[in-house]
């Protein structure tokens, strides 16, 4: 709706300058003198907006002019550039920029744009006597100007765009506004001025492109219009935006530095546009190697849902390091509701020697963009509400929000529970986007029998082999129960149903609904189906309960009758039907090892072919596949759950030595079985001396754990009957070694401190094949003892070893450490060392206990192997 300017309207021009907004604001208030405050509030603020665009966009003399009519008032913001088109952002409330059009759609009526050749007015009615009418939207008269070229965007992730696409608009204008007030931070005018016009028209063609679909991980292919002369301007909106890098880690600027994926982002999409305008090929965003920060498991929007659904413990925190979201798993993990964790400082779940260094990191991360822990698994200890500590490995990934902020979330695995094939993205437990349930009756997605192999009465015997073998792959091809579910569930609603749901008995005999997957993401609820049930009773009779004693496979015509549903267990099963939507159903029970211990439920919406007689011989073949799956995957997690307790009980607990200050590490390899051939041990002999052994045995698996404890019992007993030297302890340990069934081949320090509690303290050590310890001194001076060197264990017993004598100064660390924490594929071990003084050197006066996590933090991610670290301090009373 376009309405000509009234003659009562009166008029003032301003220059082109960020001053003219205030002073648009003042020419308002005088030009509306009289009128309702709430009226001319509104006008003010919104006139303030438009001529904040326009001085940021058009760059020309702005003229205001306000009218007041009869029951309403119309304010009018022209510019002389009519071919800079307006450009709608679609942000949330909260973000920092693209807010000017909104506000004015949701406080004005009508509103409107009108242009010419000599330039363009953007107005808007208030009105306060009587109803306001509808506006006709943003339609102006200028013409876009035809695109010479299209750059495709293969894959690109629509939460990062939005939020890249904001710190875009939030820098140039922070920029422009500073060059206004003479200060050019060293950008080039020129450039400033060519960034700011193929900026907008960049934010123009992706804000107009057609609003396809997006895939789960939130992924859209899209034209972007572009002129074929716009390559050097985009070559100066790309040096404009580095040097504002540059100046925000200086923190010359308000704004914040981009963070990894944004600036990974920024430089594939310049790298398109420059190179499809020169003629290349596009490239997908997901086929761009990137660093771990930057491409750690899938590209997923933030939904606070999906993190609150998750299975493994889960925590986010917003940019200001307070927690915004956590679930049930992390709560009760560290002891806390999860409604009391949310709006806490991230800082109440780290140990307090963790602390100071946590904040710094952090501060510098928001500054810099750097990060040492983002995208990688870390071993480190998270603080129990109660004071303990709780070995856990960390894996923190960045989510956008809608509105351009940046969210971390990171799973807190338990040690006994570590990844085995990289970590799941926080959040994709289940493939659902937020929404409510349809029914199963979105128009978008095929129902199963309009497009499956079975739609036409029954798969083939090629069809049916290919379904289950792909069935079996998709749970032997992961370790991890919750993922293999997903995995075989979204396989399942892509051939034969439209959705699907794994019930699964807890050892305590209650009903565990683990998945719960629909063809149409939008469905489902995050969190909405998953989770306990209650047990069968005598009084459940229903189809899921009657399958749980052992009956079936079930077919079911519809949803379960309300004569079906009398115990807790069949309500939740017939209200599951409810609200999913089925015409038909298969229920057939999962059993293993003459055991049955779930369920798996298989229906089809009512548009679709219904199940019948013919599929329930297939469904019966598809659960024994599933069934055999998922108790593969209980028995790894038990066994591996058992290889941890067992680890651990290995594990001494050290000595109290005055004059001396000790401190352990252990941590299981990120990719391996939780049990290994690493040790470490430390005690007093009779004499006075402290014994300190560090060790590793090799394997990763249940025999080099026994070896190991065999090794580490026959060592303290041989140490502590005679007190001998080490190099003549590790001669006895390797005679006894290849006396066991099978002899174990491994390495090994053994050394003696000596010395009263107020010092001076000597070393003497020997060492069968072990890397050397590394003594660093309190001002940082770094050193490894390398003397006592010999052969490893398990390889000739008869071999002569030597021992080394060195001087320990007071407050110096003495670190002896296993290979996980230095070696590394593909890297010379002399690098591995070097990197490992530099660490030490940098940590040398912090506490130990800082000293061995901030070790284990910085050289521990992603290790491969087990590592063990053993630290010990003079420390004078």
């Amino acid at each position: 709706m376009v309405c000509p300017d009234p003659p009562a309207a009166v008029s003032r021009r301003f220059p082109d300058g960020p001053a003219s907004a205030a002073a648009a604001r003042r020419f308002v208030r005088t030009a509306l003198d009289g009128a309702a405050r709430d009226l001319v509030d509104t006008a003010q603020l919104l006139v303030s907006e438009l001529v904040t665009n326009a001085v940021l966009h058009a760059r020309t003399e702005v003229e205001v002019s306000v009218a007041r009519l009869e029951g309403r008032v119309r304010v009018g913001v022209g510019d002389r550039r009519p071919g800079r088109g307006l450009v709608p952002q679609r942000c949330s409330p909260y973000a920092g920029t693209g807010q000017g059009l909104v506000l004015v759609e949701q406080l004005a009526s009508p509103f409107g744009a009108d242009g010419g050749d000599g330039g363009k007015t953007v107005w808007f009615e208030l009105w306060h006597d009587g109803p306001a009418p509808p506006s006709a939207g943003w339609e102006t008269a200028v013409p876009p100007r035809p695109a010479e070229r299209t750059v495709t965007l293969v894959d690109m992730p629509t939460a990062l765009e939005s939020a890249f696409r904001q710190h875009r608009h939030a820098v140039l204008r922070e920029l422009t506004l500073a060059a206004s007030a003479g200060d050019l931070l060293g950008v080039p005018p020129e450039d400033l001025v060519a960034a700011n016009d193929v900026n907008n028209v960049i934010s123009a063609g992706v804000s107009a492109a057609p609003a396809g679909p997006a895939s789960e991980s939130g992924l859209r292919t899209l034209p972007l219009p572009l002129s074929a002369d716009a390559l050097p301007a985009v070559r100066a909106l790309r040096r404009v935006l580095d040097l504002a890098e540059a100046r925000a880690g200086e923190e010359r600027l308000l704004t914040l530095p981009a963070l990894p994926r944004g600036r990974a982002f920024q430089n594939w999409l310049f790298d398109e546009i420059a190179g499809q305008l020169a003629g290349d090929r596009p490239t997908a965003w997901t086929v761009v190697p990137r660093a771990p920060e930057v491409s750690s498991a899938e590209l997923v929007p933030w939904d606070v849902g999906q993190v609150r659904a998750s299975r493994m413990p889960t925590v986010a925190a917003d940019e200001g390091n307070r927690i915004v979201a956590t679930n049930g798993a992390a709560a009760d993990l560290l002891g806390w509701d999860p409604d009391q964790l949310v709006g806490r400082r991230l800082t109440t779940l780290v140990p307090e020697h963790l602390r100071e260094r946590h904040t710094a990191a952090f501060t510098s991360m928001l500054l810099t963009g750097r990060t040492r822990i983002v995208g990688r698994s870390v071993p480190l200890p998270a603080l129990h509400r109660d004071g303990r500590l709780i070995p856990v490995r960390l894996y923190i990934q960045t989510q956008e929000t809608a509105d351009g902020r940046t969210v971390f979330v990171a799973q807190l695995v338990p040690r006994a529970t570590t990844f085995l094939d990289g970590p799941r993205t926080p959040g994709r437990i289940r493939k659902a986007a937020v929404g409510e349930p349809d029914g199963g009756r979105s128009p978008t997605v095929p129902p199963a029998g309009a497009g499956t192999p079975g739609a036409r009465g029954g798969m083939s015997a090629l069809d049916r082999l290919t379904l289950l073998a792909e069935l079996g792959a998709q749970l032997n091809n992961t370790l991890e129960l919750d993922e293999g579910l997903q995995r075989a569930g979204r396989l399942l609603t892509r051939r034969l149903a439209d959705w699907c749901v794994v019930d699964l008995f807890t050892a305590d005999a209650r009903v565990d609904r683990a998945c719960v997957v629909h063809r149409d993401p939008r469905a489902l609820r995050p969190g909405a189906y998953e989770g306990l049930l209650p047990g069968v009773s005598e009084e459940s009779r229903g189809p899921l309960a009657r399958v749980l004693r052992g009956a079936g496979p079930l077919l079911l015509t519809g949803a379960p009758q309300p004569g079906q549903t009398g115990s807790a267990l069949d309500r939740a099963y017939a209200g599951l039907f409810r609200e999913l939507g089925a015409g038909s159903a298969v229920v057939a029970p999962l059993r293993a090892r003459r055991k049955i211990f779930g369920a798996l439920t298989l229906a089809r919406a009512p548009r679709g072919r219904p199940f019948t007689e013919e599929d329930l011989t297939l469904v019966d073949d598809l659960v024994h596949s599933l069934a055999l799956g998922v108790d593969n995957a209980r028995l790894y997690q038990d066994t591996r759950s058992i290889a941890e307790r067992l680890q651990r009980s290995l594990l001494p607990v050290l000595p109290k030595v005055e004059g001396l200050r000790l401190a352990a590490r252990y941590a299981a390899s990120s990719t391996t079985a939780q049990v290994g051939g690493d040790w470490y041990d430390s005690f007093v002999l009779p004499g006075g001396n402290t014994a300190l052994v560090i060790g590793d045995v090799t394997g990763h698996d249940l025999d080099a754990a026994i070896a190991m404890s065999q090794l580490r019992s026959m060592l303290r007993g041989i140490a502590v009957d005679r007190e001998e030297p080490p190099a003549e302890v590790l001669r006895r340990l390797d005679l006894a070694n290849h006396s066991l069934h099978r002899e174990a081949t491994g390495t090994c320090v053994y050394g003696l401190i000596k010395g009263p509690p107020e010092g001076p303290w000597e070393l003497t050590h020997s060492s069968a094949g072990h890397l050397p310890p590394l003594l660093t001194t309190r001002d940082g001076r770094t050193r490894y003892l390398d003397g006592g060197a010999g052969l490893l264990l398990g390889m000739d017993p008869d071999a002569s070893r030597g021992t080394a004598r060195d001087v320990l100064p007071a407050h110096s660390t003495l670190l002896l450490y296993t290979d996980g924490l230095v070696e590394r594929r593909d890297e010379a071990l002399d690098g591995a060392l070097d990197r490992l003084r530099r660490h030490a050197a940098d940590l040398a006066r912090e506490p130990l206990d800082t000293f061995c996590d901030e070790l284990l933090i910085g050289l521990g991610a992603d290790s491969a192997d087990d590592i063990a670290v053993l630290a010990v301090r003079p420390s004078p009373p």
